[in-house]
């Protein structure tokens, strides 16, 4: 039976290819997504990541050679080596972003390091390949290997048979592009490998976008992958170890081609793929100790060191974001310039703070209830609403009677938010609100379906903290907004400060004036957040509008929403501008990005 001997080894080998193919790729998207939640910028990451990647991968491929002596001790060595290298890499890169780092630490310092994990998976990936085509080669070479055997020993005489044609099918398509031969019985060792390193390679993609990434999330991904070269360790060293746990050490055909493990490497390999196993068994729970973990360091590393505790009290992830609620703790010395109380709720998606107890109602009635004062408080008055999935806005804008046309992207949080009572208590069931009408897609997307027009729209949407978002941030976005005003009509913004990103507000306004505004009114929302008795400043809006706009109403006029009176002094000053045109600095557009938009929170 030797030729069946050879044929089992070859396969065995191409099966292994196929899984650390796999796990190769997936480890590249693993990274880059990482990266991507760490410090944002999807594509900015995704690219830097690839590119270093197939850089290191080159680089161990080509040192490969210096390995050919053992190639199958080297690698079963490899695969251990992957399997403790790729999880310690990936808790590397999540350690850097829980701690608060000295300040003299360069920017440019943490940058490398949080990237060597993925230039180490590559490096050592890059053995994989050419110590496997080294290998089958070596089988198939071998004494035992008739290279005119078929396969019919291994596979029904139907597939062979239908391979076959298909197989002539492809070459004859090929005929008329090149110039070919048909290879019968015999395939070189590299053609074989590389088929298999490929096919692995677009399951892995396949298989970690559809069901690892959005089933499991990363931290359980980073295990399973682990997992799986600890397995294809395990299983090359039980099918070709000549040592004595090798299944077959005894028989006399393993001669040709064996490989002698260290007893050392094989106990830990046993002990990683164990440790990995029990993580995947208990992956929720796994997934949950981590990112807590991560998030609350995340939060605390914001203040003044042991200033203020969080702990994470929820959270979940949608098809578009991870959301998250935490508590916030005071801590430092002194009195708490936060909040009032010693301990406060908020809501963060992704690294976003999105809103906090002390200072929800002050956002919302900064983004309705000043630029309603511009407008008539009835029916005939239209909004849109675009973002604003916790239905806050919605509810600020019932108190008026307006009609309000509601669109947001992500329908699964909208429906956790109708009944969590963290947002229950300020939205007041306004998704019933009967002059409503939501609708559940992409804001760009739906103005380019529509012809109504709006006399107000209010943009609630997540700040610029991703290139996913620049769409929203885009020239044509604008320019779509502007093109469904009402002859008096405004859009509202949430803004940055210019103070704290300069380069974010020099782009912003450029891009909004390239789409046809050219007024705007710069305001801040007021409340007293830690009650004694100052109001302070809590969230930056702009109101934008095309053309001449009639002054603001005064804020002890009819006209003046109850929030405007109420903070009459810190709206008397409240007028319109001209929006600045900044010399050197790009618009942002949807194929022409400017990625000064995006700011590091």
């Amino acid at each position: 039976m030797p030729k069946v001997a050879a044929r089992t080894k070859t396969l065995t080998l191409l099966a292994i290819t196929y899984v650390v193919s796999f796990c190769s790729f997936a480890y590249e998207f693993v990274y880059s997504e990482l990266l991507t939640v760490m410090y944002g910028g999807t594509v900015t990451q995704y690219v830097i990541t690839v590119g270093l990647y197939f850089f290191s991968l080159g680089i161990g491929s080509a040192l490969s050679d210096d390995l050919q002596a053992d190639a199958p001790s080297n690698f079963f060595r490899t695969e251990v080596y992957l399997a403790a290298v790729a999880p310690a890499g990936f808790m590397l890169v999540v350690g850097l972003n829980s701690v608060a780092l000295p300040t003299a630490v360069p920017s440019e310092l943490i940058w490398v390091v949080a990237r060597l994990p993925a230039v180490a998976v590559g490096f050592l990936s890059g053995f994989e390949l050419p110590l496997l085509t080294r290998m089958v080669e070596a089988v198939e070479a071998s004494e035992e290997t008739d290279r005119a055997a078929d396969s019919a020993g291994l596979l029904p005489t139907a597939v062979t048979s239908g391979a076959s044609r298909l197989y002539g099918l492809v070459l004859g398509v090929f005929g008329l592009f090149w110039t070919v031969e048909r290879t019968e019985g015999e395939r070189s060792g590299l053609s074989v490998v590389l088929a298999m390193d490929y096919v692995g390679g677009l399951f892995g993609a396949v298989v970690y976008a559809k069901v690892l990434y959005p089933q499991l999330g990363l931290v359980p991904t980073i295990f399973v992958l682990a997992l799986l070269n600890g397995v294809a360790a395990l299983a090359f060293a039980a099918r070709f170890s000549e040592r004595p746990w090798g299944l077959f050490s005894g028989d006399s055909e393993r001669r040709a081609f064996a490989s002698r493990e260290s007893a050392t490497l094989l106990v830990v390999c046993l002990l990683l793929t164990a440790g990995y196993a029990g993580a995947v068994a208990n992956h929720r729970q796994v997934d949950r100790e981590v990112t807590e973990l991560y998030l609350e360091q995340q939060v605390e590393s914001e203040y003044a060191q042991g200033a203020m505790d969080a702990e994470v009290t929820s959270q979940w992830t949608t098809e578009y974001q991870h959301v998250w609620r935490y508590q916030r703790t005071w801590t430092g010395a002194g009195a708490n310039p936060y909040f009032a109380n010693e301990t406060e709720e908020c809501l963060r998606m992704g690294s976003a703070v999105q809103l906090c107890e002390s200072w929800a109602d002050s956002y919302h009635q900064g983004l309705v209830d000043v630029p309603m004062s511009l407008y008539d408080h009835d029916s005939e008055t239209k909004v849109l609403v675009v973002g604003g999935g916790d239905w806050i806005a919605i509810d600020h804008l019932r108190e008026y009677n307006v009609t309000v046309d509601h669109v947001d992207l992500d329908g699964e949080f909208m429906r956790h938010a109708k009944n969590e009572s963290f947002f229950s208590r300020w939205h007041d069931d306004a998704y019933e609100y009967d002059r409503l009408n939501t609708t559940v897609g992409d804001g760009y997307a739906y103005l380019k379906d529509t012809d109504e027009k709006y006399d107000l729209v209010l943009l609630d949407i997540p700040g610029a903290t991703d290139d996913d978002l620049l769409t929203l941030y885009s020239k044509e976005f604008y320019g779509s907004l502007r093109r469904h005003l009402t002859d008096d009509g405004a859009v509202v913004a949430w803004a940055y400060s210019q103070y704290g990103y300069p380069q974010h507000h020099k782009a912003y306004l450029n891009t909004v004036r390239a789409a046809g505004f050219d007024r705007y009114a710069p305001y801040w929302a007021w409340e007293d957040v830690d009650r004694d008795g100052d109001r302070e400043r809590v969230e930056q809006f702009y109101v934008l509008a095309p053309g001449q706009r009639s002054a603001f109403p005064a804020p002890d006029s009819s006209r003046a929403t109850d929030y405007l009176r109420r903070h009459g002094d810190r709206y008397r000053d409240l007028d319109w501008r001209a929006i600045p045109r900044y010399r050197g600095v790009e618009v942002n557009s949807l194929f022409d990005p400017n990625y000064d938009l995006l700011v590091d929170t």
